[in-house]
């Protein structure tokens, strides 16, 4: 069994009753984090990344502050100090441990985060028994927040274990999600005004607000993502040693850090094999490039003559026929800085920290990773990272201007 495209016992998100869509997320947390041992779940590889025992127990934090302390009555903290340890950027919800120092939290242990989540389950299940309708949406954002940490907790995880000499395997049945096949084409968009943004029903962040109208010039888009065997000539073609194709901070990037290939690639001999959840396997040529900056992204666009799409460009065809590989292997770079839409308003109380605060030097990816929950993407989803990030399951999708 694949245990990264689990779902858990109840189904697809927002298919079933809450408490029981509560149950299944809150489990699939749990699952995840079962294969690690207690010195896994400590490690933080990066100040970038944080300990799987840390998203365990912020996630619960989140219930617990956000919901059962000003919604059920009688409740207890679990721990005072914790609100300390796990509160991740919430400044209205108090002072914190600093990000980069999360590793050091060696204490409270793994076994003790498992007794802190079965408290707050517990408290929730109190409140679930009759949910009070200012809390419903709370309840929402507080699942797809831990579906957004459990992909986090992977990709962290993945980062963690490939620093260890061994390359040992998170998960030995995991196997190359599938990807197109055949000849690769592309798809046309004509010039014209078009709707993006959540349209509704069902839940969105804040950041895919509101729906609106964008100018779209006439372009094409590539109907599927770049795969390592075009990466590997771009390498051939001395990619990664020809300035002018990059970016200035890109190549200043590359070079401080010393980029040969993507992230979590390894050369054995003549050839290159690459670290998956699955450890050290051959590398498919065949197979979607990942875990590439938007640096090293708009590198290969500009080598290959075309260029990346915007985020308009990328939702609008995403619905078009022969649009493939949306979801499910790598989240795609866009061109687009992450702005807010015309019209953007955060959210009310503390959780208005929760996207708008972040709206200044990342790039948009759009799509979604294998490392994603089953459900919880959409076409309106907006991701965001700085344009150095790579530990991320990122791909490359092309676009090019109208003839």
């Amino acid at each position: 069994m694949n245990l990264i495209q689990t779902r858990g016992p109840a189904g697809r998100a927002g298919s079933a009753p809450v408490a029981a869509r509560y149950a299944a997320v809150r489990g699939r947390t749990e699952a995840l984090a079962a294969p690690l041992s207690a010195e896994d779940q400590c490690i933080q590889s990066m100040p970038d990344a944080s300990p799987a025992k840390w998203h365990r127990a912020h996630t619960t934090w989140f219930f617990e502050t956000f919901l059962l302390v000003p919604h059920l009555a009688g409740y207890r903290r679990f721990d005072d100090r914790f609100g300390f340890l796990f509160n991740s950027y919430y400044e209205a919800a108090g002072p914190r441990h600093a990000r980069p120092r999360r590793g050091m939290l060696t204490r409270p242990s793994a076994a003790e985060v498992t007794d802190y989540r079965a408290h707050v389950d517990e408290g929730m299940a109190a409140l679930l028994r009759d949910p009070l309708p200012e809390a419903a949406v709370l309840v929402e954002l507080g699942l797809q927040h831990e579906e957004q940490h459990q992909e986090l907790l992977l990709t962290d995880i993945l980062h963690a274990l490939s620093q260890n000499p061994l390359l040992p395997p998170y998960d030995p049945d995991w196997r190359e999600p599938p990807a197109a096949t055949g000849e690769a084409g592309w798809l046309t968009l004509p010039e014209g005004l078009a709707e993006i943004g959540h349209a509704g029903p069902g839940f969105a962040f804040d950041n895919e607000a509101p729906r609106h109208r964008t100018w779209v010039a006439g372009c094409r888009v590539a109907d599927r993502l770049v795969s390592n065997g075009a990466w590997l000539a771009f390498m051939a073609e001395g990619g990664y040693r020809t300035p002018t194709l990059w970016m200035s901070e890109g190549w200043a990037a590359c070079a401080a850090e010393g980029w040969e290939a993507p992230l979590h690639w390894h050369r054995r001999g003549e050839g290159w094999m690459q670290y998956t959840p699955n450890g050290l396997r051959p590398l498919d040529p065949a197979a979607p490039v990942r875990h590439i900056s938007w640096y090293e992204a708009e590198a290969f666009a500009r080598w290959a003559g075309k260029r990346l799409p915007t985020e308009q460009e990328w939702e609008v065809a995403s619905a078009l026929p022969g649009f493939r590989d949306a979801t499910g292997i790598g989240w795609q770079w866009t061109n687009s800085a992450y702005l807010p839409y015309p019209g953007f308003r955060p959210w009310e109380g503390a959780v208005g920290e929760y996207n708008g605060k972040f709206m200044i030097n990342q790039m948009v990816l759009r799509g979604g990773s294998l490392a994603t929950p089953p459900g919880h993407a959409r076409p309106s989803y907006r991701n965001f990272f700085p344009p150095g990030a790579r530990w991320q399951f990122s791909a490359v999708r092309l676009a090019e201007d109208a003839p």
